[in-house]
């Protein structure tokens, strides 16, 4: 394995050592950060995903074979999706009351919203191929009382297909020879690569919502989501019932 002396911390033998039989846990509770909480978008989770099951494959991080870690995945995926919804649907739209930030944006619900109005409920499973609304759906499914019976179907659904489905792409991705030995010989410049470039994104994202706040503010524009503009975000229940074709 090549090895890169100036980043040891990213040799998957020392992360096994450090992190040992908790490394699928830590994968399993940010994938559900990602999808359970409103800060969950910070986290890298599609190229997670993709890295875990690379690694199951080359250098059996985990531990456990590739159903085990897929599994387990969806599970924490699926978990995430019902906290969220329960988090919009017992707080309503005073969730989306706060203050602008990086981290908070109501251009991120008014994104996920119209992806709702688009699509219908099937954003729900849509979502979770989609940064940032993936993390914002399953929150304003529950501020909109979109029914829960079928809001948890297209939450497994969308689970199964993103945390089980990218996981096994991950692994099988390693099938193929020239994809497996480069893997095994550069992981840790990979790994590099992933977190880096992870690190770049989020770091973008947050300042620049943190600047277009800081412009709004300066124009003259508010800086803080009051009550009546958060009921305003909170959708229409006809809007689960909207399909697709309805758009064209």
């Amino acid at each position: 394995m090549h090895s890169l002396a100036l980043i040891p911390w990213l040799d998957p033998e020392t992360i096994i050592s450090a992190a040992g039989p908790w490394a699928l846990l830590v994968v399993c509770l940010i994938i559900f950060a990602e999808t359970g909480l409103l800060i969950g978008f910070l986290f890298p989770g599609d190229t997670l995903l993709i890295i875990s099951g690379l690694l199951t494959h080359t250098n059996d991080v985990f531990g456990v074979n590739i159903w085990v870690v897929c599994s387990l995945i969806a599970l924490a995926a699926f978990i995430g999706g019902e906290v969220g919804y329960y988090i919009g649907h017992k707080g309503g739209p005073a969730v989306f009351e706060r203050k602008e930030s990086g981290i908070f944006s109501k251009r991120n619900v008014e994104r996920t919203n119209a992806f709702f109005e688009r699509f219908g409920g099937i954003t729900v499973i849509l979502a979770r191929f989609v940064p940032i609304v993936r993390t914002f759906a399953p929150v304003a499914a529950g501020v909109g009382h979109m029914p829960w019976r079928r809001y948890t179907l297209y939450n497994l659904i969308g689970a199964l297909l993103w945390g089980f489905g990218l996981t096994m792409v991950g692994y099988l991705i390693a099938y193929i020879p020239w994809v497996r030995d480069l893997v095994t010989e550069y992981i840790d410049i990979i790994l590099l690569v992933a977190v880096g470039g992870t690190a770049l994104v989020v770091a973008y994202h947050y300042f620049s919502e943190k600047w277009k706040s800081r412009k709004e503010a300066a124009s003259g524009g508010k800086l803080e989501t009051d009550a009546a503009e958060a009921r305003d975000l909170a959708l229409e229940p006809d809007v689960f019932e909207h399909r697709p074709e309805d758009s064209q």
